[in-house]
C-alpha cells in the first residue's frame, strides 16, 4: 500500500490528499492553520472517520505553531477556540471529538512554556496517526479469516486507506488477503451522493492491483439475491454502546438486504469508534450536508433547481444487522463499556 492520505510536510505543516480531486488528479494539499484543517474536514477534502481525528490532532498542532514563544498560559488559554473551531467541522464521526480531547488532556498535563507544549502535541498528534496505521493492521488481521481465496465481498462508501492513516478498517481485511496472495473481488457501491465508491475506493484498488467492479448502489439487491456476495463489510462513524452504528447514508439498506439474503454483514472500525457515552443508535447527531450535492453530479445539475432535497449524509444500522465487529481488539460482540471490551 503506498497511498498516504496524511503526513506532516517538511515545513510543519499537515499535508493531505485532497480527496474532492480523485480520480482524475492526486493532488498534495499543505494546510497551515487550523482554519485550513476545519475547511478541508469540512468540504471533504478529507473524510473517513479515523482520518478526520487524525487531521483534527494534526490541525491542532499546525494552529498553534505561533505560539510557540508564548507563556504557557496564553498557549493554553488559546486552546479552546481552536478546538471548538475543529471540532464544529463535522458532527457524526466521534473521533474527531476524541482526538481532540486526547489532545487537550496532554496540553494540560504538559509542564512548561508554549513550546514545551506544542513539542508534546506534535508527539501526540504524531502518536494518534502511527497508532492509527497499526489499528488497522490489526482490524485487517481480526478479518482476515473471514476472507478466504476465492471470495467476493461488497463493500460501501470508503472505508480504505484514504479513510484513515493505515490501510483502512473496511478494506483492512482485503488488503490482507490480497497480501496473502488470495483471489479476492470486491464490488463496490457508488455511493450516491458525493460518490467516494467510484470515485475513492475503486481507485484506491486498481492502484493496489485490486480485483474489483464498481456498481450502482441500486445493483447491491441484485448481487445479493443472485448469491454473487460472499460477505459484507462496512466501516463506521461512530458505534454506540449497544452496537448500533453510523456509517455513510445507503449502509442501512444493505445491512438489512445482507440479513434477508442470508449473507455475513460486518462493520469494521477501531475502537476508537466506540461511543459508549451514547446508550443506542438513536442518540447519534447526523450531518446534514448541502442538498446540492444531491442535485448534481460531478457539477452538473440532475435535478430542477426549484426542488428540495434531503441530504444526511449518515444513517444509523441497528446492531441486529450486525454479525460481528471487526476491531483492533479483534471480533467483538456488544454490548460496549469503557473500555470497549472484547
Amino acid at each position: 500500500m503506498t497511498i498516504q492520505a496524511i503526513a506532516w510536510s517538511p515545513s510543519g505543516a499537515v499535508r493531505i490528499i485532497d480527496q474532492r480531486a480523485l480520480p482524475e488528479a492526486q493532488i498534495e494539499r499543505d494546510l497551515e492553520s487550523a482554519d485550513a484543517v476545519a475547511d478541508a474536514i469540512r468540504t471533504l477534502q478529507v473524510r473517513g472517520a479515523p482520518l478526520i481525528g487524525i487531521t483534527a490532532a494534526m490541525g491542532l498542532v499546525a494552529g498553534t505553531r505561533e505560539l510557540r514563544a508564548a507563556p504557557r498560559e496564553t498557549f493554553l488559554a488559546c486552546l479552546p477556540q481552536l478546538v471548538r473551531l475543529l471540532a464544529a467541522a463535522r458532527p457524526t464521526a466521534v473521533n474527531l471529538r476524541w482526538a481532540l480531547d486526547r489532545m487537550t488532556r496532554v496540553a494540560a498535563a504538559t509542564p512548561g512554556d508554549g513550546a514545551a507544549i506544542w513539542e508534546r502535541l506534535h508527539a501526540e498528534a504524531t502518536a494518534i496517526w502511527e497508532e492509527d496505521r497499526a489499528m488497522c493492521r490489526k482490524i485487517g488481521e481480526a478479518g482476515l479469516p473471514l476472507v478466504p481465496d476465492g471470495a467476493s465481498l461488497l463493500t460501501h462508501c470508503n472505508a480504505g486507506a484514504l479513510a484513515t492513516g493505515g490501510i483502512g478498517t473496511a478494506l483492512a481485511p482485503v488488503y490482507l488477503a490480497h497480501e496473502a496472495g488470495r483471489r479476492v473481488h470486491v464490488f463496490v457501491d457508488e455511493t450516491r451522493p458525493v460518490l467516494q465508491g467510484a470515485r475513492l475506493t475503486a481507485w484506491e484498488l486498481t492502484h493496489a492491483g485490486i480485483s474489483c467492479t464498481l456498481i450502482a448502489d441500486a445493483a447491491a439487491g441484485a448481487l445479493l439475491r443472485q448469491a454473487k456476495i460472499d460477505l459484507v463489510i462496512v466501516g463506521a462513524d461512530r458505534i454506540a454502546a449497544n452496537g448500533d452504528f453510523a456509517n455513510k447514508i445507503g449502509t442501512y439498506p444493505l445491512a438489512v438486504l445482507a440479513l434477508h439474503h442470508g449473507v455475513p454483514f460486518y462493520c469494521a472500525a477501531p475502537s476508537s469508534t466506540i461511543d459508549p457515552s451514547l446508550e443506542d443508535g438513536e442518540r447519534i447527531p447526523i450531518e446534514h450536508r448541502p442538498p446540492e450535492e444531491v442535485k448534481a453530479l460531478a457539477g452538473r445539475p440532475v435535478a430542477p433547481a426549484q426542488v428540495a432535497a434531503l441530504n444526511p449524509a449518515f444513517d444509523v444500522t441497528p446492531a441486529r444487522y450486525v454479525t460481528a465487529y471487526l476491531t483492533d481488539r479483534g471480533v467483538m460482540q456488544p454490548p460496549f463499556g469503557g473500555e470497549a471490551d472484547p
